[in-house]
């Protein structure tokens, strides 16, 4: 069985026309898809990721215009974090000063350098100085040059009571494996280029997360197809006692749930068939794009959507 990493990074914002501005303009990242939740499509589904959408650079969004805030805590993911050139942290660091981002200042974790902040509706971010990161193709926008671009996703951290049991799903039926320890910090890493790395925290005695605006709400990994996807169904009934919800059809992967160990929900996401499967990969994002199911209601959700330019 081949293991990939994470495919994508589910969260919830605030108002959509303040999260497209921030993920696009502010960090540079490429809209690659515009469509609705499809179990709630009066609410927009924002992809951001890189210039073609690949599985490992993709965040996502569900954004609520009048959404209570979340609050990190144990079940949850503490933090998102992504790839950027190792020189090009200085340049993020005076970018968020320059545009009022709220960030912390850089440190070291497990030999990286990483600096934190945060996106306008609380969503806890990094971005990972990545050696030799700088050689990769980047999307560009105004006033990010390609060497200091975004290149895709470097990982999560999950916050949990005791990680144990999730990390075993981790290499068990995700291939990733455990490649160092700090305290109550446990690294596993894949060889995938982007979303290759997770982090689990382990704290009892925290306070439960509460799901809301700048909440993670689901982490996606990555398999080739139907029949690993499968695979690695088959393995966390037999190896784990737990079960996933029956295969859904998300037009650009297809995909089922589950609850870890820890409470956090997991999904697993075919790479197959992609975001270019209902438009061209130079136009990626521009369209509102509906599942084949909602194409009858198109005049009534554009209506109640709210504007994004």
């Amino acid at each position: 069985m081949r293991h990939h990493g994470i495919h994508h990074v589910t969260a919830i914002a605030g108002p959509a026309r303040r999260n497209l501005d921030f993920y696009t303009r502010v960090l540079g990242l490429r809209l690659v898809k515009k469509t609705v939740n499809f179990d709630d499509p009066g609410t927009y589904h924002l992809y951001f990721g890189d210039a073609t959408g690949q599985p490992g650079s993709i965040l996502t969004f569900f954004p609520w215009e009048h959404v209570a805030p979340g609050r990190n805590g144990i079940g949850s993911t503490q933090e998102t974090s992504f790839r950027v050139p190792e020189a090009s942290l200085g340049f993020w660091a005076h970018r968020f000063i320059e545009q009022g981002v709220e960030h912390g200042t850089v440190e070291k974790r497990f030999g990286q350098s990483v600096l934190t902040f945060k996106d306008p509706h609380g969503t806890s971010l990094a971005l990972v100085g990545t050696p030799n990161a700088e050689s990769e193709p980047a999307w560009t926008v105004d006033g990010i040059p390609a060497e200091h671009a975004i290149r895709g996703l470097e990982g999560v951290t999950l916050l949990v009571e005791n990680g144990e049991r999730t990390g075993a799903i981790l290499t068990d039926v995700f291939g990733f494996r455990e490649t160092a320890r700090d305290g109550s910090l446990v690294r596993y890493e894949t060889d995938a280029l982007m979303g290759s790395t997770v982090d689990i925290r382990s704290a009892g005695g925290f306070l439960p997360g509460r799901m809301g605006g700048g909440s993670v709400h689901h982490v996606a990994f990555r398999a080739k197809d139907d029949a690993e996807e499968a695979e690695m169904v088959k393995k966390l009934a037999e190896s784990h006692g737990l079960h996933t919800t029956e295969q859904k059809d998300r037009n650009y992967f297809r995909s089922v749930y589950f609850r870890e160990p820890g409470g956090i929900l997991f999904e697993i996401a075919t790479d197959e068939p992609g975001f270019a499967v209902d438009e061209p990969q130079d136009s990626l994002g521009e369209a509102l794009k509906l599942p084949a199911f909602l194409e009858p209601r198109r005049g009534d959700i554009e209506a109640h959507l709210p504007e994004l330019a």
